[in-house]
């Protein structure tokens, strides 16, 4: 395993890859592992390992409708998160297993044509510049929080380590919390979009709160059962 640098050190880039996936959020300053195993992603890895080592985290639109650029690649929400890769592996097997730190959010001002197979974007930075600065405490009631993810991993027989939930500084709870809990993708992008660290954390207590008294099965729009 390979450690590399600060997720700060380098300027952000005028052009970032996009990696689409549907129901994974990346934060700012949140950690997200990742299996890197299509070609195209692979090639996106060698990519980003041989330059400003950032990746931007999406999701698939699927109420968008329609086709992005008129192509084969689905639509996807316009904020995502780049991370940066901070940890990097290389399997036996030719996958790479890496680590992403969020950086920043970013707007999609436009999307470029395809290289080797992967997707890249013209970020908009600006109006997030704020996600790289080192956030205070968040204002927002933690004992009502713990008391609604305690009947949420109640409901869905998930277990957690409640010390260290109870030590964790209020950030690191928000944010973690928000990209390890199964929300829907919109629900997920809400809590991406929030204007800042207060808003989140208010949004993810409705969220855990509503969760903790739906049925663990839900029936989506297409019919399937999850």
């Amino acid at each position: 395993m390979s450690d590399l640098l600060s997720p700060t050190e380098t300027a952000l880039p005028e052009i970032l890859p996009i990696f689409p996936l549907s129901g994974v959020l990346l934060l700012p300053r949140g950690r997200l592992p990742l299996n890197i195993f299509e070609p195209r992603y692979l090639a996106m890895t060698r990519e980003a390992l041989a330059g400003e080592r950032l990746i931007g985290m999406v999701q698939p639109n699927d109420q968008a409708g329609g086709q992005a650029g008129g192509g084969i690649s689905p639509p996807v929400y316009p904020v995502g998160c780049a991370g940066r890769v901070m940890q990097f592996r290389e399997t036996d097997d030719g996958r790479f297993l890496i680590t992403l730190t969020g950086v920043s959010r970013f707007r999609i001002v436009e999307e470029l044509p395809l290289v080797s197979g992967y997707r890249r974007v013209v970020p908009d930075w600006g109006p997030f510049a704020r996600d790289r600065d080192a956030s205070g405490e968040p204002e927002f009631d933690r004992a009502r929080l713990i008391r609604g993810l305690k009947n949420f991993f109640a409901t869905r027989q998930l277990s957690a380590d409640w010390g260290a939930i109870d030590k964790a500084p209020g950030e690191h709870l928000v944010t973690s919390i928000a990209m390890m809990c199964p929300f829907a993708p919109s629900e997920k992008q809400a809590l991406l979009e929030a204007a800042n660290l207060d808003e989140r954390a208010r949004l993810l207590m409705a969220l855990v709160e509503m969760a903790a008294i739906k049925p663990t099965t839900t029936e989506t729009d297409t019919g399937t059962r999850h």
